[in-house]
């Protein structure tokens, strides 16, 4: 009986060992489970935070845009740059960012020069340039190519010269000879052309004091400036192509300023007195300075003089529409800042490019109000 005992109790002993071990061994297993799980779930996550980060970054694209305007202190180029910042944010969208960084050449072209530099050392996606010299668009063109960024070159067309330093007749077309280089902006002897138009298309063909002979001032802009050149040039070629006699009383520099367009014009009106039928001005800036120096001397635009400006500023227009000023010419900022925003976007995007886009003038006298 004692034996029979001592074997139950030898098998009790032998089972709870057995059962013991089992428990510690599942406990281990489920343990080791739960923290391979748990490993495999950051590790997932870590993965999903990768795909996230790479899907972020592959969503959002922002180019660097650098701008560079000849001077901040110019009337229609204060309008074409906040245009073209406007319309440009404007087509940003959520996977395409601008990052725009305008900068002012205060009318120096060494300014300007290392405002081009620093763009390039800065890595910028894409340059617009608003030359201080027409002159100097080699050197800038050759610069920013050289760093093979595209560039758009606006507002003032570039120009060439001979060995002499001699103005060519046409426009530089090798410096744009290159795919990633273009010139946005309207042919300036369309604006001239227009100008002279306005004149022969009056009743007395701008004669106002009737002696036969259009007697004009001529107040230009930059003379390095091809659009200065080609306004000076076209504007009287419309008259004397319409077969009218002109005669050019004084003929100075004013570099689109309206101080001195009106400084300009009270000399030449004290100077010359009622002989002076016409002052022709390169920019309203200038021509808004003339008009001061009009009514300072006691003459009446319509009456016994006519005054002829460019760029259609809404002060300009609104003298035109009430007679204060004769004409001038819609040099369209909005037009003109859109296309080279459009261009622009095209040579980010890696798209062909041609080397010219033109946008017309139009015409701003009486008659445009209908």
């Amino acid at each position: 009986m004692k034996k029979i005992l001592a074997l139950m109790l030898a098998l009790i002993m032998v089972f709870a060992m057995v059962a013991c071990a089992s428990t510690d061994t599942a406990s281990d297993s489920t343990a080791a489970d739960t923290a391979d799980t748990t490993k495999d779930t950051a590790d997932t996550a870590d993965t999903a935070k990768d795909t996230a980060d790479a899907a972020a970054s592959d969503e959002v694209k922002t180019y660097k845009v650098g701008v560079a305007i000849y001077q901040f202190d110019d009337n229609f180029m204060t309008l074409y740059r906040n245009e073209l910042e406007s319309y440009m944010k404007s087509l940003e969208t959520d996977t395409v960012k601008y990052e725009i960084t305008i900068v002012d050449g205060k009318n120096d072209m060494a300014t300007q020069t290392e405002q081009i530099n620093s763009f390039i050392t800065q890595g910028v996606d894409l340059i617009i340039c608003n030359l201080v010299q027409t002159s100097s668009a080699d050197t800038i063109v050759n610069k920013v190519v050289d760093a093979d960024i595209p560039l758009v070159l606006i507002n003032r067309e570039p120009l060439a010269y001979d060995a002499d330093g001699k103005p060519l007749d046409e426009a530089y077309e090798g410096i744009l000879n290159n795919a990633k280089v273009c010139y946005v902006g309207a042919d300036a002897r369309q604006s001239g052309t227009y100008q002279g138009e306005i004149v022969a298309a009056l009743p007395d063909k701008g004669d106002a004091n009737g002696d036969g002979v259009v007697s004009y001032v001529m107040i230009e802009g930059d003379p390095e400036n091809i659009d200065a050149q080609y306004r000076t040039e076209f504007s009287i070629k419309a008259l004397t192509d319409a077969g009218i006699k002109v005669e050019c009383l004084d003929d100075q520099v004013g570099n689109w300023a309206t101080d001195k367009g009106q400084q300009i014009a009270a000399n030449a009106l004290s100077a010359h007195g009622d002989k002076v039928d016409v002052i022709f001005c390169n920019n309203d800036g200038m021509a808004l300075g003339a008009a001061a120096a009009i009514t300072a001397a006691g003459r009446t635009v319509g009456k016994d003089i006519y005054l002829l400006g460019v760029d259609a500023l809404e002060e300009c227009q609104e003298m035109v529409k009430n007679g204060t000023m004769t004409g001038t010419v819609l040099n369209d900022h909005i037009g003109q800042s859109h296309k080279a925003v459009d261009v622009a976007i095209q040579a980010l995007n890696g798209e062909a490019i041609e080397n010219y886009y033109w946008v017309d003038y139009v015409k701003v006298d009486a008659s445009y109000f209908g």
